[in-house]
C-alpha cells in the first residue's frame, strides 16, 4: 500500500494512490494522526487505512504538478521532527564517497576513515546473532524546518559551496505514547548536501549535511524488499545532462535495516512520545563523485518502482541570509 499526504483547499488529508483511483482516506487529516490512531487500536497501518473504507477520489497528477503534494509525513510542530541518517551502508558508496577523501597507501593503517568505517560495516553490520551489529555513521540535517515538499525548490543558503543530490531510501517512524518507536514505512529521499564543503575535510560533514531536504511523494507501507533498483536524474534546460542507476535494500548494503535503526532509537533523546523521524538510509550514487556541478534551475529526479511516482526538486539560486557575522547579541 503506498501512501500520501496533500492539500484540499484549506484543510489536509491522507490518499491512497496504489489502486486504480487515488482516493482519500477518509477522517485522516494527517498521516501522523493516522499512525497514532493505530497504534492506539493496536493495528498496523494497512488495516488502519483498510478498515476506514473507500473515500472521494481525486486527480493525484493535478495535485503533484500544483505542488498540493506533501512529505508523507511531517509535524505540525516542525521541533518535534527529526531529520538525521546513515552514510557509507551501501555497497557503491565507499568508491564516490572516498573520491573526496583520498589517500595514497596500502594496509588498514592507509585506509581513508571513510573506507575504515565501510569496512567496519561489511565486517559486522549484518549481526548473526540476536544482539546489534556494529555503529555505522550517523548525521543530523535538522528538525522539520529543513524538509522541503516534493516539487519544491531546494533553498542554497548563502554561504553554500555545492548542493547536490543524494538519492537515497528514508525510513519514516513516529515514537508511541510509551517511548516505543513504530517504522510506518520507506519512501524516496533526496538528502541534498554541500559535497565540497565536505571535501575540505572530512570533519566538515555535519556542515555540509545542515541543508534542506525532501522526501516523497509516496509512503510505502511495509518491509524493504531486499533488492530495489531505480534512478537518478539531473536536468537541465530541459535536458538529461546527467543519469545513473542506484540501488538499495539489504542486498547491497553492508548493514541490516534494524542495525541502522537500533544505533538511532538507542539513544533516548530519540524516544521522546509523540516525535516524528525521517532517517536516511545512505546513497551510493552522486552526480558529484562523477564531476557534475550543479546549478540553479537543475531539476533533481529520482525514481523507484517501488516507490510509484518520482521525487522531484529544483535547485534554487544563493539567498541572501537573514542572520550575519557579529549578529549574536549580548545580554
Amino acid at each position: 500500500m503506498r501512501l500520501i499526504q496533500l492539500e484540499l483547499g484549506s484543510s489536509r488529508a491522507v490518499a491512497r494512490v496504489d489502486g486504480e483511483k487515488p482516493a482519500i482516506v477518509p477522517g485522516a487529516k494527517s498521516m501522523l494522526e493516522l499512525a497514532q490512531s493505530a497504534i492506539a487500536t493496536k493495528r498496523g497501518l494497512t488495516a488502519e487505512v483498510e478498515s476506514r473504507g473507500g473515500g472521494e477520489t481525486f486527480d493525484y497528477e493535478a495535485a503533484l504538478s500544483e505542488g498540493r503534494v506533501l512529505p508523507p509525513l511531517d509535524h505540525p510542530d516542525p521541533t518535534h521532527c527529526w531529520i538525521t541518517g546513515t552514510g557509507l551502508t551501501h555497497l557503491g558508496s565507499a568508491e564516490a564517497r572516498d573520491k573526496m577523501h583520498v589517500k595514497l597507501g596500502a594496509g588498514d593503517e592507509n585506509l581513508t576513515d571513510s573506507l575504515k568505517m565501510f569496512k567496519m560495516g561489511l565486517e559486522g553490520g549484518k549481526p548473526k546473532g540476536a544482539g546489534a551489529g556494529v555503529q555505522p555513521e550517523w548525521f543530523y540535517k535538522g528538525d522539520g524546518t529543513a524538509l522541503v515538499r516534493p516539487g519544491a525548490a531546494f533553498p542554497m543558503p548563502s554561504f553554500a559551496q555545492d548542493g547536490g543530490e543524494e538519492p537515497e531510501v528514508v525510513g519514516l517512524y513516529i515514537v508511541g505514547p510509551d517511548g516505543k518507536p513504530f517504522r510506518l514505512g520507506f519512501a524516496l529521499g533526496n538528502e541534498f548536501s554541500d559535497h565540497i564543503t565536505e571535501r575540505v575535510n572530512y570533519l566538515w560533514l555535519a556542515h555540509s549535511k545542515l541543508r534542506a531536504c525532501s522526501v516523497g511523494p509516496e509512503l510505502r507501507i511495509g518491509a524493504l524488499p531486499e533488492h530495489v533498483a531505480g534512478d537518478s536524474r539531473l536536468i537541465r534546460n530541459g535536458k538529461v545532462i546527467w543519469t545513473k542507476p542506484f540501488l538499495s535494500g539489504e542486498k547491497n548494503m553492508s548493514h541490516t535495516i534494524a542495525n541502522l535503526e537500533y544505533h538511532h532509537f538507542k539513544y533516548t533523546q530519540f524516544r521522546h512520545p509523540g516525535d516524528v523521524h525521517i532517517h536516511y538510509f545512505g546513497a551510493a550514487t552522486l552526480s558529484f563523485a562523477d564531476g557534475v556541478r550543479t546549478e540553479p534551475g537543475d531539476v533533481f529526479e529520482i525514481e523507484m518502482k517501488e516507490f510509484g511516482a518520482p521525487l522531484r526538486n529544483t535547485l534554487a539560486a544563493k539567498s541572501a541570509e537573514s542572520f550575519a557575522y557579529g549578529g549574536v547579541a549580548v545580554l
